[in-house]
């Protein structure tokens, strides 16, 4: 088991995060809220940034496109449902035009709908799939856009609203499209599995794509087993403990044509490994050369696997001496002892927070980087209270410390103190098989 401080080990797992960009926070993850704290919500509309539609062809219309859309909230303690989503397209006069889906209500003119969503989810997916083309005599270049607005049935309040000024740019375009489609999240995979990622590629634009570029990150729970000549692949290994996740880059020289759909050259397979718990599998193409993809909404994917495995969490403390007036240290380590490892890359919340209450009579004069005071209800002002955090990921072999440095103010025989490890949110960890060993005792002047 190798052992290092904390202050290194946060040092790495950020350095992890800027090598992994994908491995942003996920939209509608949900929120968690500890006991007690006041429940709160809010509801939040999807819809991409840009939207691109291609030029008609000589005598002809534009090709349709779809434009997803939906609505997501934040607390998953509340039931949302009635969702209403608005969509207003009078932006988009002489630019682009929209056929309205079976669940948008268009006004008289067909410019503005309201769209029944449903049932309102914390992880977002597309309820309202509009499609959209470019107006007849409508030039590359020209541009408008499409506002929205939303509310819903439930939260804290029995209503919820999205925030305003949610839009999407509409610009008419030429050129290539290239997409990927949305892969469906899995969960209760057994370690060991082998698994297909569903990896085609989609023209949609009007011209074609002179072959295209790959680029893809596995967390360092799965391992990449098909492997094309055509990559570079950089391993955790080739980045020590700076990189928990491996990252590689391909050039294709497969022509797509304009409506075409392409697959690499054999099927693109994973292997969860042993240590695989919470897993994400992100990637995505572009046209090579200096072609410019119309719509990079859906150029990149995400795909969340959770595996069916255990990492045992443990906390340990230890017991110091000295007399009244002296500074001792009292370091106290936490170790995952696997078998699997913890990577929160979704979310960006720490692998683990350790709370430290301080033994009777002591003083905390210096502390490590990751710890800072806190509170809780029900916390004994008399007593110092910290809370230290890992970085997000912990893998199965870390050993952290936390070196307190304490004063005895005064001698108390068996003045003792007590470490927990817990998630960010919420009391306990869904994935350790022990939670005994999540608690241990800081004593000073221990009487045997």
């Amino acid at each position: 088991m190798s052992s290092v401080s904390i202050g290194r080990v946060v040092r790495r797992g950020a350095c992890a995060g800027a090598a992994g960009a994908l491995f942003a926070a996920g939209l509608g993850s949900g929120v968690a809220f500890a006991d007690g704290e006041t429940q709160t919500d809010q509801l939040w509309i999807q819809a991409p940034y840009e939207q691109a539609v291609t030029t008609a062809a000589e005598g002809g219309a534009a090709q349709y496109r779809s434009l997803a859309l939906g609505l997501y909230h934040d607390n998953d303690n509340f039931t949302v449902t009635g969702g209403r989503l608005t969509v207003d397209t009078t932006g988009l006069a002489g630019v682009a035009e929209v056929a309205w889906p079976d669940n948008c209500a268009p006004n008289d003119a067909g410019t503005v709908a309201v769209c029944d969503t449903g049932d309102v989810p914390t992880r977002y997916s597309a309820q309202v799939q509009l499609r959209i083309r470019a107006a007849a005599g409508a030039a590359a270049g020209a541009q408008g856009a499409i506002e929205y607005s939303a509310e819903a049935t439930g939260g804290p309040d029995g209503t919820l609203v999205a925030p305003a000024g949610t839009e999407t740019f509409v610009t008419v375009g030429s050129g290539p499209d290239l997409g990927i489609s949305t892969p469906q999240d899995i969960d209760d995979v057994a370690p060991g599995s082998s698994l297909t990622v569903p990896f085609s590629i989609t023209n949609t634009g009007n011209e074609t794509a002179h072959g295209f570029s790959v680029k893809m990150w596995a967390t360092y729970g799965l391992d990449i087993a098909t492997r094309y000549p055509q990559c570079t692949y950089t391993g955790p290994e080739d980045g020590g403990e700076y990189t928990p996740m491996t990252y590689v880059t391909c050039s294709f020289d497969t022509d797509v044509a304009p409506g075409a759909t392409v697959e690499l050259p054999e099927p693109l397979r994973l292997t969860a490994t042993e240590h695989a718990l919470y897993e994400r599998f992100d990637y995505e193409v572009q046209p090579a050369g200096d072609a410019t993809d119309l719509n990079g909404s859906d150029n990149g994917r995400s795909w969340r696997i959770d595996v069916r495995n255990t990492a045992d969490f443990a906390v340990h403390g230890t017991e110091v001496t000295g007399e009244a007036g002296d500074t001792v240290t009292a370091a106290f380590d936490f170790t995952n002892r696997g078998p699997a490892w913890v990577g929160n890359v979704s979310s960006g919340d720490p692998a683990a927070v350790i709370d430290f209450y301080l033994p009777e009579g002591t003083t905390a004069t210096s502390v490590p980087d990751t710890c800072r005071t806190a509170w809780k209800s029900g916390d004994d002002p008399a007593i110092g209270h910290y809370a230290c955090t890992l970085p997000t990921w912990a893998k199965p072999d870390l050993k952290a410390s936390f070196p307190f440095q304490l004063r005895i103010d005064r001698v108390v025989p068996d003045a003792t103190g007590t470490i927990t490890a817990r998630p960010d949110y919420g009391t306990t960890f869904p994935f350790d098989p022990d939670t005994k060993n999540n608690t241990a005792k800081v004593v000073v002047n221990p009487s045997a």
